[in-house]
């Protein structure tokens, strides 16, 4: 399927009403995975703003060296502008030779906290600063809710924020799944405690997935015992996340931690170039595991709460930022470029001098993938984000 195709597929969904309720119909079998990666990444060394002398004069001991100077160290040039990690350079550098990566810089939420706790729920939760919060209502809760045929699912060990909304959507801690610790017996047992309790659909459907999960990789776990498991396990994981996508489920969220870095970060090498090479071999791993029919009606957006301080603190790592950079990644992305309104780093364009400014504002970001892909008019795309005006990055 090209581009064309996909598009047309996405552009024939007609809304419909059923019961009362707004539904809907995309004609395509989308896969979308968000993947958050919690603790606030440094976006200025993944997307290096190349051109940038103060970039090297802001970040004397952490600055990844420029393109060209052929070191195994140097930044891979992505643009005049801007240049990828090599860390990543045999994981997400091949997505961009293939046009099927997308980076948007500047992007991210108005909150102004600098707390991981509190922008993390608000960009979960996806509703406006200014009202007062509903925390039983997270943005791709609402999404499921327009959508007529979503499966959804959260690989993390309890249901987050983002996916909190009026319906039971199943969670499981895909990282560390093992045998389960409750049996068939104890399971029909519980679920007979809460079979007239309001629980009780959402206990059914738990045991249901937990059961389903674990035979789907319980092989697997076996040879990752003989040590066939990447670097903190993540790897593997991903590629269960993407047999489970291509086979169950079509929306997903996954968390990654590990990404706070204000002690010892370190530049090309390092510790956060170890977790790069993590979080890019699972990428990678996880489109393997769809395989390319399946790759092209899939799409991966990853997110962070804020970026990083542009320059290095003493410690020679950076603290809590404001604006970062999401990456969109799919078969049928219009990638190999930079999206988004950008503007040459100095230090005259940082905000509050010390940080990138917010730009793309993510609600408006992924309102417009979301209205693009699944074809949903601007009453649904408001049912998703409240008081939020889409823009089309043309992503897709």
């Amino acid at each position: 399927m090209n581009r064309r195709e996909f598009l047309k597929s996405f552009s024939a969904a007609v809304p419909m009403t059923v019961a009362g309720r707004v539904w809907a119909a995309p004609k395509t079998d989308l896969r979308l995975l968000v993947v958050f990666l919690r603790g606030a990444y440094d976006a200025t060394n993944v997307l290096i703003p190349i051109s940038s002398d103060f970039y090297y004069e802001a970040r004397p001991t952490l600055a990844v060296p420029r393109p060209g100077r052929g070191s195994v160290d140097a930044a891979l040039s992505l643009t005049a502008d801007w240049g990828l990690h090599p860390a990543l350079k045999d994981s997400l550098w091949p997505f961009w030779e293939r046009k099927q990566i997308a980076f948007v810089p500047f992007a991210g939420t108005d909150d102004l906290t600098r707390s991981h706790f509190e922008t993390q729920n608000s960009i979960e939760l996806g509703q406006p600063l200014q009202a007062t919060r509903d925390y039983n209502s997270g943005f791709m809760a609402r999404l499921v809710a327009v959508l007529n045929r979503a499966k959804p699912i959260a690989f993390t060990d309890q249901l987050p924020l983002i996916f909190r909304g009026r319906d039971p959507i199943p969670n499981i801690g895909i990282g560390t799944v093992g045998k389960p610790g409750i049996d068939e017996r104890q399971a029909r047992i519980i679920e007979g405690m809460y079979a007239h309790d309001a629980l009780g659909g959402a206990v059914s459907e738990g045991f249901r997935v937990r059961d389903d999960v674990y035979r789907s990789i319980s092989k697997e776990m076996a040879a990752a015992d003989r040590g066939a498991v990447s670097a903190k396990g993540f790897e593997l994981s991903a590629r269960r996340i993407g047999r489970l996508m291509r086979d169950q489920y079509n929306l997903g969220f996954v968390d990654v931690g590990g990404w706070d870095t204000h002690v010892g970060q370190g530049g090309a090498t390092g510790y956060l170039a170890n977790r790069l090479s993590e979080i890019g071999r699972a990428l990678a791993g996880y489109a393997e595991e769809i395989g390319p029919g399946a790759w092209t009606n899939t799409l991966v957006v990853v997110i962070s709460e804020f970026g990083r301080t542009f320059r290095e603190n003493g410690d020679r790592g950076t603290d809590h930022g404001h604006g970062t950079v999401y990456w969109v990644l799919g078969g049928a992305v219009k990638g190999g470029r930079i999206a988004g309104e950008q503007v040459r780093i100095t230090a005259a364009t940082l905000f509050q001098n010390r940080d990138y400014p917010v730009l793309a504002d993510y609600r408006s970001l992924l309102g417009g993938l979301f209205q693009r892909v699944y074809g949903l008019d601007r009453s649904l795309i408001e049912r998703i984000f409240p008081a939020s005006t889409p823009r089309d990055f043309t992503l897709i």
